[in-house]
């Protein structure tokens, strides 16, 4: 069988050989096994067997094979014929072909040709035959060019000139090369390949005969015995007259191990792990670097008042917005207010059930208290209006006993009615009410009812808004998935946050539909507060994690502080300063300094300040609740850790069982003993207190 008829070796079909460039293989055999590729000589040694072989002009390479091919006499002969531009084969007659085609062509135009031509095969019997096979004319595009050839040049032509177009630019070899180099290195090995080392080249210092400055002294070879053998100099030069006279290299067998052991093992070195106290550097300097706490001062610190006068847990306090008042509601049945300059106990309303939140209107010229205890959420007038306010009378008057909303049936399971007990509103709901939070603008409230069993009406009546100037209640246009856990509105625009057990849910009311889920990766939310930027949002947890999120940069959190061992109740911003806080079961509040920059460019500061203790626990868990006020005041509320500001006392005020306790966080001002008589005898004289006021000591 002759070599044409054998089949080809490689059956990779019209797979490119690029696809094999880095590869160690060339294709597949019939039986699927690799065919590896061939070592192939380098220039120097392939222009060597050139000059030693007189018929190396007719070898070729076949790069499909991979092998060395041996052109015959015969071969040879037709690639010069192809090369002078005749026909392959001697044998075969051109002009025969032509002839055909002119004559077929002529009777085609009905003309005749003449001269000597050969004879040719007639496959078209054209006698008999009456007409032509077309009568028509030739057609004018095959004598005129193509404008829409001539567009597509042109714009061919000015992509190329704009760079739209880019051509592969042939691969230059490099005229120059590494003739120590190994050039099979090179083939890709993956990612985790590691080159075996190369010997270093030999040097002056190995010659037999090198120079005086090479090599060392009697003292030299002295200090070089007492150094470490992996500091010692592998090669100590010496001199020879001349190289019959170099004897065997002793070290020889060992450094040919050695080599070997790199080619099979990679490079590797022994590497001490250093001390820190051994490189001479200061362990402080390799923490964080945190602000001093003085410069981030005011902050609370010191317990420095309590007001007593509940008779169980204190569940939620809140502020007025002028910071002047604090309204607590408690497991008593009984919400307070108080006032904050002088501790005394202004008004009480027995409502007869354990009161769950207490959340007051933000608009100043409106001093109403929503208060949320079991299936009912009120609404009362707090009666802190200076002058009488009719405005406050029309909003809560209820004409009818329940207005249908606008949503659908969400009005049946809500009903308006007037509290006639006090002068207020009673809205009646479905279910238990957990917490009520207000809208900026002081008419519109939510309320929260998160129940395992809502059945039929699912997570589409959970939350709820409500209208005070209409007296309508309208369901969110959304379906939550999950149990809601608290809500809030978003400080300055018509933004509505909701938190689930899982995740917290972006809602925009004014395009109604949903913007982003925040995921916060705990076990169970238990509490969310916003920044007044608008920007961040802290979210606590049951497991005692504090998760910060950057809306603008991520749904997932950008911090993660595990501080509480226990559940986190609360957590809050102050309204002005960059403080936030979280309140636990732990009987704790941690403050904490977050800076909120301006400059997108630069993360959000945070830096751990104070732990409030001085708690005390109901059944296990610490009940702790917070205030926020305005921005003009300086006193903190912590217990639930939200923010009070008050222009006199800068204190922090705590809840827990029963009571309220206030922080100091500047005790220079009543650090004298003539202060605390003062202060004592002003709330004696002046004050009305329900409970007892503690000045608490230094300690």
């Amino acid at each position: 069988m002759s070599v044409s008829q054998v089949g080809p070796r490689n059956t990779i079909g019209d797979v490119p050989l690029e696809w094999y460039k880095d590869e160690e293989h060339i294709g597949y055999d019939v039986a699927g096994k690799k065919i590896k590729k061939k070592e192939r000589l380098d220039k120097l040694d392939s222009f060597l067997a050139r000059t030693d072989d007189a018929n190396s002009w007719r070898k070729i390479i076949d790069d499909i094979e991979d092998e060395e091919v041996e052109l015959t006499k015969e071969e040879t002969k037709l690639i010069r014929r192809m090369l002078k531009g005749k026909a392959p084969h001697a044998d075969f007659d051109p002009h025969a072909v032509s002839a055909f085609v002119i004559i077929f062509v002529s009777k085609r135009n009905e003309r005749c040709s003449t001269g000597s031509i050969q004879p040719y095969v007639d496959w078209f019997a054209w006698d008999g035959a009456k007409h032509p096979l077309s009568n028509a004319p030739e057609p004018k595009r095959r004598f005129i060019p193509s404008k829409w050839e001539a567009k597509k040049v042109v714009k061919y032509i000015r992509a190329i000139r704009k760079g739209l177009i880019k051509f592969d630019k042939p691969k230059e070899e490099p005229r120059f090369y590494n003739l120590w180099g190994d050039e099979h290195d090179k083939s890709g090995h993956g990612l985790s390949y590691i080159p075996a080392p190369k010997p270093k080249l030999p040097g002056h210092d190995e010659s037999y005969n090198p120079s005086l400055e090479y090599i060392p002294t009697q003292e030299e070879i002295s200090a070089y015995q007492l150094m470490f053998e992996e500091d010692q100099p592998k090669f100590i030069p010496k001199r020879f007259a001349s190289l019959r006279s170099v004897p065997a290299y002793e070290k020889s067998v060992r450094e040919s191990f050695d080599r070997c052991l790199d080619l099979y093992l990679c490079p590797r070195a022994r590497k001490k792990r250093v001390s820190v106290a051994q490189i001479n550097i200061d362990p402080e300097s390799l923490k964080p670097k945190l602000p001093s706490r003085k410069d981030l001062k005011p902050y609370p610190t010191t317990c420095y008042l309590e007001y007593k006068g509940h008779k169980g847990p204190v569940a939620s306090i809140c502020t007025d917005p002028s910071g002047q008042h604090i309204a607590s509601g408690s497991h008593d049945g009984t919400v307070r207010i108080w006032e904050v300059e002088t501790g005394r106990c202004i008004k009480i309303w027995e409502l007869g059930e354990p009161v769950q939140h207490v959340a007051w209107n933000p608009l100043p010229e409106l001093p109403i208290l929503a208060v949320s205890m079991g299936q009912d959420v009120l609404v009362l007038n707090t009666g802190l209006e200076k002058e009488e306010n009719k405005k406050i009378e029309d909003l809560l008057r209820v004409e009818t006993l329940s207005v249908p909303d606008e949503s659908g049936c969400a009005g049946s399971s809500v009903s308006w009615s007037q509290y006639d007990k006090y002068e207020g509103i009673r809205i009646k709901h479905f279910k238990t009410v957990s917490s009520v939070e207000w809208h900026r603008k002081g008419d519109y409230f939510s309320s929260v009812m998160p129940a395992d069993i809502l059945l039929f009406f699912g997570s589409y009546f959970s939350v709820l808004i409500h209208l005070l100037s209409k007296k309508i209640t309208q369901r969110l246009p959304y379906k939550l998935h999950g149990l809601p856990v608290c809500s809030t509105f978003h400080p300055t625009r018509s933004i509505f946050f909701v938190a689930t057990k899982k995740n917290v849910r972006v809602y925009d009311l004014l395009k109604k539909k949903s913007m982003k889920k925040l995921e916060a990766g705990v076990r169970e939310i238990s509490s969310i507060s916003i920044h007044p930027g608008g920007d961040n949002v802290i979210v606590g947890s049951k497991d005692g994690k504090l998760c910060w999120f950057d809306m603008d940069l991520s749904s997932k959190p950008y911090k993660i502080l595990n501080s509480h061992p226990k559940d986190i109740t609360n957590v809050a911003f102050h309204r002005s300063y960059p403080l936030f806080a979280s309140s636990s079961d732990d009987c704790t509040a941690y403050v904490f300094h977050g800076m909120v920059y301006s400059d997108l460019n630069q993360n959000p500061l945070i830096v751990p300040l104070e732990i409030l203790h001085g708690h005390t626990s109901v059944n296990g868990r610490g009940r702790c609740v917070g205030l926020q006020v305005p921005p003009e005041a300086a006193m903190v509320v912590h217990c639930r850790s939200r923010f009070c500001n008050q222009a006199l006392l800068p204190l922090d005020l705590d809840v827990s069982c029963g009571s309220l306790r206030v922080f100091s966080r500047r005790w220079e001002v009543v650090d004298s003993a003539f202060a605390q008589d003062e202060f004592v005898r002003f709330f004696s004289e002046n004050a009305k207190l329900s409970g007892e006021a503690l000045i608490g000591s230094r300690s």
